[in-house]
């Protein structure tokens, strides 16, 4: 099969990575890839992730079998509408269904309507409002953009000044343009996160192991948040009866909700999940593969993936069973100098050429010119490795990324470490 992944990032550095380990796969493309993924897959530079249609002109030109959709930005552009109008089989939910990421407002309002727990919340246009709400309700509170903002349009404010300056920044700054039209202020929810994907065919739910995302920039869960500095699975703090409850109480009812509403949703449902004292609580919705979770659930996956794509976009989801290694995964993300504010490009990488048998390594923002790979974004590459249990996972992938260097490579040097210490 002639298979196509649309995306540039670690994310989609791992699908391509996992399908090429399909027999069936005879030909990889990747639009528009990056370097790392050119080694093993063809890239098509030209080609953005929301160019719907020269991605569709490129598909039909090479009789792809089938199209992968990677980030948010190519769903809310309308790919897959635009290909599934023509014939063309592709995986991942339709413009309607990737509202539960594309508007945080009417995520929310889904939630609100079929019951599913979440935190409480108001929506705002007027900054003003949002400025005396917030400041009736008091801190912590939490700001986001309605729309899409790269995983970076959401503030927890632990101070009234913290949210009121998030407010202007969103609102009156549009620091993410069109996506801080309006905000949602959410009531602050404790407990531990944790990742649930699933594998959704209108009400078929197929969920993947759960991971843990690491998404403030520093150690300690400090600094500003980002779109994801590593993750790990599986998560052991965290019990069987929650993942179930999760599962049955809001994967399940949200897949039926936005059935009910007349939209039949395919892909990947992500629920990113507190789980309090009262019991899991859905913080976001999010309509694809996460990234970084991505990067250490698909080597935990032993069915082709290929298989449980097709299955799922042909509505034959219910008959595939998923089945995990027992091994735990670990990704470490190295960032440039800066990130996630402006950064450093064009920093030569050393390191790469290393083998090492039990680790993987996944660009997310890297070039390789005249023979040097360079930087060339704010999250560079995810260093994900395998173990018999978490420490020794965390060791491998800790071990390797020392021996990874740029200028100004920074990273967590925690990732998985709550987990770890059970």
């Amino acid at each position: 099969m002639r298979v196509l992944v649309i995306g540039s990032g670690g994310r989609e550095h791992a699908l391509v990575w996992k399908l090429k380990q399909s027999p069936q796969v005879t030909e990889l493309y990747c639009a528009p890839g990056n370097s790392g993924i050119g080694q093993i897959a063809e890239c098509i530079p030209q080609l953005s992730a929301t160019d719907v249609e020269g991605l569709q002109a490129f598909a039909e030109e090479k009789s792809i079998d089938l199209t992968v959709v990677g980030p948010e930005d190519s769903l809310l552009a309308g790919v897959v509408d635009a290909f599934t109008s023509r014939g063309l089989a592709i995986f991942g939910p339709n413009q309607a269904a990737a509202q539960v990421e594309g508007s945080k407002k009417f995520a929310k309002e889904l939630m609100e309507k079929y019951e599913i727990p979440t935190g409480a919340y108001r929506a705002f246009t007027q900054a003003e409002e949002a400025l005396k709400y917030v400041r009736e309700q008091g801190a912590p509170i939490v700001i986001k953009a309605d729309g899409l903002a790269a995983g970076k349009g959401v503030t927890v404010a632990h101070s009234i000044n913290e949210a009121e300056k998030a407010i202007h920044e969103i609102m009156d700054q549009r620091a993410f343009g069109e996506a801080g039209a309006q905000i949602v202020v959410e009531e602050y929810l404790t407990g531990q996160e944790i990742s649930l994907m699933a594998f959704v065919d209108g009400e078929t739910v197929r969920p993947m192991v759960i991971a843990q995302d690491h998404k403030p920039v520093f150690a300690g869960d400090q600094g500003p948040n980002t779109g994801g500095m590593g993750a790990y699975s599986p998560v052991p703090q965290i019990s069987d009866h929650v993942v179930t409850e999760a599962i049955e109480k809001i994967l399940i009812p949200m897949a039926r909700g936005i059935a009910t509403e007349g939209i039949y949703y395919i892909g990947v449902l992500y629920a990113g999940l507190m789980v309090t004292e009262e019991g899991p609580k859905v913080i976001e919705f999010n309509a694809r593969f996460g990234d970084p979770e991505t990067q250490v659930v698909l080597p935990r996956l032993e069915n082709d993936l290929l298989d449980v794509l097709i299955a799922t976009i042909h509505g034959e989801l219910h008959s595939t069973k998923l089945s995990w290694k027992d091994e735990s995964a670990v990704c470490v993300v190295q960032a440039s100098s800066g990130y996630p504010g402006p950064y450093r490009k064009g920093d030569v990488i050393t390191g790469l050429e290393q083998e090492a048998k039990d680790s993987i390594i996944f660009h997310s923002g890297t070039a390789l010119k005249d023979d040097e790979w360079k930087t060339a974004g704010g999250r560079v590459l995810g260093i994900t490795a395998l173990g018999a249990d978490l420490a020794h996972a965390r060791d491998a992938a800790y071990q390797r990324a020392m021996n990874i260097r740029f200028e100004g490579v920074h990273y967590r040097r925690d990732i998985g470490a709550k987990a770890a210490e059970q």
